[in-house]
């Protein structure tokens, strides 16, 4: 397939989408501000990943920022004294980056951060809340609560320990401190750090290999995933094994069965 374009996000949000075979690509666009994140942008995040959740032809979503300056420096500070203040226009702010933080983190499709020069505050929380990470060797990463003041709540922690363990969450909370690629990848932060010039092809190789995997596997495994980050009392242990099921019971099965037999690539149909 063609490139697609989205009218899902407008470009006017700072958000823009597009598809590129069974690749959803969502572009953070405000480069004046190292593509930081305006009450539009959040607000408008949950509508472009639904929009491609709800699309059958899309297997992987994949997040970047426009230019060669940054992923998502975090929110946009110069909105903080009128939407972020207290009271109403607060609690609107809040439930505004809650939304679109849960429709990356809760998203049943794969999703993969595509990492370039500064990835911080906010930035750095959407990054963690993809399922993949890779990022170019100029990266610079950064968690600055501590530096603003700002509490930080407690499912934004819970992620950050989920992927580099509490002992890396109290160093980068604490110390508010900037660090590059290197030592992302070390923390197991990033699976995969690349040059620059190579960004894109790594990136869009990591994402069409996982969309020529069985959509209903990736599903399942999506599902367990998810439920293992719930407390044990919260979990739908039923729903995953209904999905299992659903993946053994599947014409997608018998293919990837025959594929193998006959030593060629499966063509997957999701159903």
């Amino acid at each position: 397939m063609s490139d697609v374009s989205s009218n899902v996000s407008a470009e006017a949000s700072g958000l823009s989408s597009f598809k590129r075979g069974h690749v959803g690509h969502v572009v953070f666009s405000n480069p004046a501000k190292f593509n930081a994140m305006t009450f539009d942008m959040w607000c408008g995040l949950p509508l472009a990943m639904d929009a491609f959740v709800q699309d059958p032809e899309v297997r992987v979503i994949v997040l970047s920022g426009a230019g060669e300056k940054a992923f998502v420096s975090g929110a946009d500070i110069s909105q903080f004294e009128t939407r972020r203040t207290g009271g109403d226009a607060a609690d609107q702010y809040n439930a505004a980056t809650e939304a679109a933080y849960a429709s990356v983190l809760d998203c049943p499709k794969p999703t993969l951060a595509k990492i370039r020069g500064i990835c911080m505050g906010g930035g750095l929380g959407l990054a963690l809340n993809c399922d993949v990470r890779i990022c170019a060797d100029d990266s610079r990463f950064r968690m600055p609560a501590a530096r603003l003041g700002l509490g930080y709540g407690f499912d934004g922690i819970k992620r950050f320990t989920e992927v580099v363990g509490v002992a890396h969450t109290a160093d980068l909370f604490y110390s508010a401190r900037i660090f590059g690629a290197q030592d992302a990848l070390a923390m197991g932060l990033v699976k995969q750090v690349t040059t620059i010039e190579e960004l894109a092809a790594v990136v869009d190789a990591y994402a069409d290999n996982v969309s020529t995997n069985a959509p209903l596997t990736l599903a399942a495994a999506k599902r367990a995933m998810l439920e293992l980050c719930k407390a044990p009392q919260d979990r739908d242990l039923a729903l995953v094994k209904t999905m299992v099921q659903a993946c053994f019971a599947s014409e997608d099965y018998k293919e990837g069965r025959k594929a193998f037999a006959e030593k060629r690539t499966p063509e997957f149909k999701n159903r």
